[in-house]
């Protein structure tokens, strides 16, 4: 009796973990907690994308995010913005440091990952694995989730991982 009670628990101790996951769209990898992926829906027959996320470092070492790859659009690059003379500008980055105890956030107009001959439209609603490669931590590939081309934030509802 008590094998059966032990079984039934586990499965639902272990169905709750999974809904978590689900609901707050975060995956690990290492020491890293990476949170809300997410794209806005291109315009038309738009070959450029963006997607966004938020990674925060929980361990006592940094990493480093030093690659991005995605079977949805032919290049993903790690970018940034920046204004030079008066110009706004986006521009590639090498990597992206992620030190502990302080998550970074891609965001538009700030850090994020370049999406370059983007296959199929992204439509609102639909999503697309993406792998991230960190420098000590290795490869993770999370889903992002396509919001409305009018996004200026991701779907969460604004709190950050810890």
């Amino acid at each position: 009796m008590t094998y059966k009670i032990t079984v039934k628990l586990a499965s639902a101790l272990f169905l709750c973990l999974l809904t978590y996951a689900a609901v707050a769209h975060e995956n690990m990898v290492g020491d890293l907690i990476i949170g809300h992926p997410w794209a806005r829906a291109t315009i038309g027959e738009s070959k450029y994308g963006a997607a966004y996320l938020t990674i925060a470092n929980n361990g006592k070492e940094p990493d480093r995010l030093i690659a991005a790859s995605t079977p949805a659009a032919d290049k993903a690059e790690l970018h940034t913005h920046l204004v030079e003379n008066g110009v706004m500008k986006m521009r590639p980055v090498d990597g992206i440091d992620i030190e502990p105890g302080a998550p970074v956030e891609l965001k538009p107009s700030g850090l994020h990952i370049m999406l370059m001959g983007v296959k199929e439209p992204l439509k609102e609603g639909s999503s697309f694995p993406l792998t991230l490669t960190f420098q000590k931590s290795g490869p993770i590939t999370v889903t992002v989730k396509v919001n409305s081309a009018s996004e200026m934030e991701g779907s969460h509802d604004g709190h950050m991982m810890h």
